[in-house]
This record gives structure tokens, sequence and C-alpha cells, in this order.
């Protein structure tokens, strides 16, 4: 694992000036419709990238507070897994932001690291795209940067929990009511509440401004049954690990049963031999030591280079659909 680190260092490194993520704050306050959201921003830089500690012995490489090159530029949003953090997929960030994107990564307020007290609960499932919504809002008006995106070119990136966010805010309508087929026999926290007769707190809020969206292994989806996803019309990257893998319980589901009730045909990638943690970021020996379950790929696989191939798939896939950066 040193040697894949290094890898991604001297990758990182060689890149010309011009191709560099800066990295700034994003601080978003409480407001009526919900509580603070941090977040961090990706973006083009025109200087050489360097090593930042994150933390609990996570690495960046990239520029803090380098202006930012570039105007009217695309927006990424990513969403992470459960009890995930911002920095779960910094490498896909700053590859996009090395791609003239801006790139925001959002910690889900009860649903992240360090506060997990919302975590699979039926509120959360409510919240969570909320929060994108939100943090789209502030991004185009609050933000001191709001004026270097172009509000027309946003697209989302999410992950497992993530991925369920985005088909959500996207147009997804899951059903959150009591009896829902498969959620009666689940130990999910929010099938156990909507089984005691807890109700959502509020609709599933919606983002017509998001043009695009990249899906990987999305999870849960049984709240989706066969009609949920009808609305969902906008172009698709979905994304999922190898079934073959599913000892973990995670792996290979659930982006198969997703690509058959999405109405139109989504770009579908299924990897041979990853694992549903094989699209997090590539690992530092200390998380390695720490946190083996995230960072143990199958045998063989090449966490490293399936990233690299990740990374032009995805920037690929957001120039076709949201434009080239600058463009108008």
């Amino acid at each position: 694992m040193r040697r894949a680190l290094l890898i991604v260092s001297t990758l990182l490194l060689g890149l010309s000036t011009a191709q560099a993520a800066g990295l700034r704050r994003f601080d978003m306050p409480a407001d009526p419709n919900g509580p603070a959201i941090r977040g961090l921003v990706w973006h083009p830089c025109a200087q050489t990238p360097h090593e930042i500690d994150a933390r609990d012995g996570r690495t960046f490489f990239a520029v803090n507070d380098c202006p930012i090159v570039g105007d009217k530029l695309p927006l990424i949003v990513i969403s992470h897994g459960r009890r995930g953090w911002l920095g779960g997929h910094h490498d896909t960030a700053a590859a996009l932001a090395d791609a003239g994107f801006i790139v925001l990564a959002i910690n889900h307020p009860t649903d992240a690291g360090r506060d997990t007290s919302g975590t699979d609960s039926l509120a959360v499932m409510v919240e969570r795209p909320a929060d994108i919504k939100r943090a789209i809002d502030y991004a185009l008006g609050g933000w001191p940067d709001a004026g270097r995106i172009d509000a027309a070119r946003i697209g989302f990136y999410g992950f497992s929990w993530g991925g369920y966010t985005g088909l959500a805010v996207i147009g997804g309508e899951p059903d959150l009511r009591k009896g829902v087929p498969k959620c009666q026999a689940s130990d999910l926290r929010a099938c156990k509440e909507l089984e005691a007769g807890q109700t959502p707190s509020g609709p599933i809020v919606h983002d017509p401004r998001i043009k695009a969206a990249i899906i990987i292994d999305p999870y849960p989806m049984f709240f989706f049954g066969s009609e949920g996803l009808k609305a969902v019309t906008i172009p698709i990257q979905l994304w999922s690990s190898d079934p073959a893998q599913s000892g973990d319980g995670l792996s290979g589901c659930c982006a198969a049963d997703v690509k058959e009730q999405l109405p139109a045909k989504p770009e579908f990638h299924l990897v041979k031999d990853a694992k549903h943690f094989s699209f997090l970021a590539v690992c530092t020996p200390k998380e390695t030591e720490t946190v083996p379950s995230i960072c143990t790929d199958a045998p063989g696989f090449d966490r490293v280079a399936f990233h690299q191939r990740l990374h032009a798939e995805a920037i690929a896939f957001f120039k076709r659909n949201l434009g080239e950066a600058g463009a108008r």
C-alpha cells in the first residue's frame, strides 16, 4: 500500500501547474431549513499540488486557498456513503478539479464520521437529499466564490447511501410508508421506524438544477420499488462493484436493479473484482492499519489503476453532459 500511495503522489505531483487541485473550506451556516453543513471545495489551480495532512492519517494532494483558475466553471457535488466523510473520494475530487470542475464534497450533518446520530434513519433519508439542495443553494449564493460557478452546469457524484441520495434529489420518489415490501423483514433502522408508525418529517426534496449524475453502488434501493425512479430522466453514469464479492453484504448491490428501473438507459459499468469500498480513495498506510475493512481489495485488484479508469470515465461523462470548463 505504501507503493500505491507513492504512485498516487507521483502522478499528482507530475501534473503541469495548469492542472492542480486547489482546496478551500465550505462552511455553510444553519438556516431555517436545516443545520450547518461543513464541506471542502476542490478547484482548478495554477500551483503545484503538495501533500496535505487531512485527519486520522489521511492525506490529500492539493494547494490550500489557491486562487481559482477560470470562470463560469461547472460544479460537481459529492455525497459520501453511510457514516462516511467529505474526504472519502478526495482523489476523485482532485481529478475532477484538475479537469476544470469546481467540486464540492459535504459532510451530511447526522450521518458522517463524527456524528452518526441519524445513520440509517427515516429522518436521514429525507435530510440527505435536502442537504444537497441546500449546499447547492449556498454554493450559488452565499459562498464567497459563487461567481465562479456556472449555475446552468451542475452535476452530482454519489456513493452507496450517497447514491440513494443522488437518485432521490434528481427525481426519485422512495416509498417511505409502513408496509413497504422487503422493509418489513429488514433490520434497517428506517424500516423499524416505519413499522413502528413513524412518518417522514417532510417530502423528498428534488433539485432540477442537477443536469447529470454519477451513481455508484446505490443503497438502499428497495424503497424505490418498481415505479420510484420513473421521473429520473437526466443522463446517468452508473457503476457497480462485482456481485462475486458479495460476501461483505454490500458488493454488487444494487446498481443492476437501478439500471433496469431507470426510464432512460444509463451508461453502465460493472467492475470485475471490485468490492464496494474499492470506489473510495486509495488508502494511506495509516488507514490500511486502522480501517482494513475499507482498504482491503480482492486479491489482484489494483485500486490505483482502477481509479485512473474511474476518473477518466467520470471526467469524460461530465464533459459530455455539462460541457468543457469555461464553456458558456
